[in-house]
């Protein structure tokens, strides 16, 4: 299929309950009986949308694509219990609870960042035991199971802060600089990634869209991500898209995932993604081609 008719596959944009809150997801459905279901799980103050691109490109090579809002972000309902709900324990409910809504029996999971983490904790069992023999692959967009000190210290001083502006011009600018670590976006891509997650506030100016409560998974839960336990416990295989100039994901501890786990079973990929930090924005032929040739291993 050309680049051109990617653009014409149109997702459903779904709704659905899970531990009581309302979540969003977009639901990308192929034209024939899907070969597989893929979860794609954006990062920290994100949403689904960011997955569009990757989306486009599996649809189209017969996947089903599930791209959820984390609670808190984009279209899904804002945490009641912020310093108890905003952390990776919950949002393993919530993707539990997601696939059973949905009655997948057996995903792919594709995560950045956060979602990597998510989908690390959910493939260990040791929060929800059922889903370990749901997932068959795990693919970690710039995620290990220890992140660098000063990376986490720079992404909780922006996001638990959103900044407001006047404009959504301004936003945009603001995440061109912000997230210029995701490698090339065109123009088109920048703006979409802009309009995909900004909302008024009351005043009527423009702010990203999450709740910025959500950086509470940091002040009351100390160490939410430091996640060898989960790590170590992996039986299948993963697939490391480490950005070259990754500031979160250091080159030691992707050395240390090669000894452990999933590493030293020999079920450990690791890439160096060129031309990008923290996080590739997977976008472009080379991130789509190393993600299907894994998902070719189950």
């Amino acid at each position: 299929m050309s680049s051109n008719a990617l653009f014409l596959l149109q997702p459903a944009s779904c709704y659905v309950t899970c531990a009581g809150y309302e979540i969003h997801y977009m639901d990308w459905q192929p034209t024939a009986e899907p070969v597989a279901t893929v979860i794609a799980w954006h990062g920290l103050a994100r949403t689904g949308r960011d997955m569009d691109a990757l989306a486009q490109f599996l649809v189209a090579q017969g996947y089903r694509v599930i791209c959820p809002d984390t609670l808190g972000r984009g279209l899904s309902q804002w945490s009641r219990n912020s310093s108890e709900e905003y952390q990776l324990r919950f949002y393993a409910r919530l993707a539990r609870e997601l696939m059973d809504a949905l009655a997948l029996s057996q995903v792919h999971w594709v995560g950045t960042s956060m979602g990597g983490a998510i989908g690390t904790v959910c493939a260990s069992g040791l929060f929800e035991p059922d889903l370990k023999r749901r997932i068959l692959t795990l693919t970690l967009n710039d995620n290990a199971p220890e992140l660098a000190e000063a990376a986490l210290a720079r992404i909780k001083g922006y996001a638990g802060r959103p900044p407001v502006f006047d404009t959504v011009a301004e936003l945009e600018a603001f995440f061109r600089a912000a997230y210029k670590p995701y490698g090339w976006l065109s123009d088109v891509e920048w703006r979409k990634l802009t309009e995909t997650s900004t909302r008024r506030t009351d005043d009527g100016r423009i702010t990203p869209h999450y709740d910025p409560r959500m950086i509470e998974q940091f002040t009351e839960h100390d160490n939410d991500y430091l996640l060898w336990d989960h790590y170590d416990a992996l039986q299948l295989p993963v697939l490391l898209l480490r950005g070259e100039a990754s500031d979160l994901v250091l080159k030691p501890v992707a050395e240390q995932m090669m000894q452990r786990g999933p590493g030293a079973q020999g079920l450990l990929t690791w890439l160096e993604v060129p031309g990008c930090g923290h996080a590739p924005a997977l976008n472009v032929s080379a991130h789509f081609e190393a993600i299907q040739s894994h998902l070719h291993l189950a």
